[in-house]
């Protein structure tokens, strides 16, 4: 299952940064990665972002704002964010944040990407209009 391979980082401590809506991850290789809510809630690991199935991913839209509300342990390899927009499936296993970690910055821009290719604000929530 993932998170238990004995070569995944184990998470040392884990920071909520209600304030700056940060969630902060030190792991036991002595790598610590913050990770903004927004990131981990457009990347939720749920089948209600990813799809059941390849191409079925759902682009996630308005969700600057969210922040998180409650952290669960799940076992000994990952936890259950609750969000402030209620969403609240997906785990996210250990090796599933260490690699969010070491590829936060291109997947952050492949999102706005295809934000930008769907004519879709990050900011707003809305289509893009050259409204004067």
């Amino acid at each position: 299952m993932a998170g238990l391979s004995k070569h995944t980082p184990i998470p040392t401590e884990i920071k909520l940064h209600q304030k700056s809506k940060i969630l902060e991850i030190s792991f036991n290789d002595g790598k610590t990665f913050r990770l903004p809510c927004e990131f981990l809630r457009v990347y939720s690991p749920s089948a209600e972002v990813r799809g059941h199935e390849p191409g079925q991913e759902v682009l996630q839209t308005g969700k600057e704002n969210v922040s998180i509300t409650h952290i669960e342990p799940v076992g000994n390899y990952a936890i259950q964010l609750n969000f402030s927009d209620g969403h609240n499936t997906g785990l996210y296993s250990w090796d599933l944040l260490y690699n969010y970690g070491l590829n936060q910055d291109a997947m952050w821009q492949h999102y706005l990407q295809r934000l930008n290719e769907a004519g879709i604000s990050r900011e707003n929530n809305m289509t893009n209009t050259s409204n004067s």
